[in-house]
């Protein structure tokens, strides 16, 4: 009968220890993917912060002296601004 005990026992805690494992592998692969998720949204908002950029800057072209400046300045600061968001998301 104690026989039968120890080898149920010993069932039980191997069960038990093939269930958290399995449960950290899937919490380890979870991580993973959001991590891959979270770089595939970065490299998105970079690349269409470099073409809003390259846009508003031919947006400046035809213009002339401070207007043309101001253009400028403003489609440097709002890249600037959406760079620095993009890296937020990292």
């Amino acid at each position: 009968m104690n026989q039968i005990k120890h080898y149920l026992a010993t069932a039980v805690l191997a069960a038990f220890a093939l269930t958290t494992g399995g449960a950290a592998t899937a919490a380890t692969d979870s991580a993973k993917a959001m991590k891959a998720s979270a770089d595939a949204d970065y490299k998105a908002a970079k690349k269409k912060t470099g073409a809003d950029y390259k846009a508003a800057k031919a947006h400046c072209r035809p213009m002339k002296g401070d207007a043309q400046k101001t253009c400028k300045a403003e489609a440097k600061a709002t890249h600037e601004k959406a760079e620095a968001d993009a890296k937020m998301m990292k």
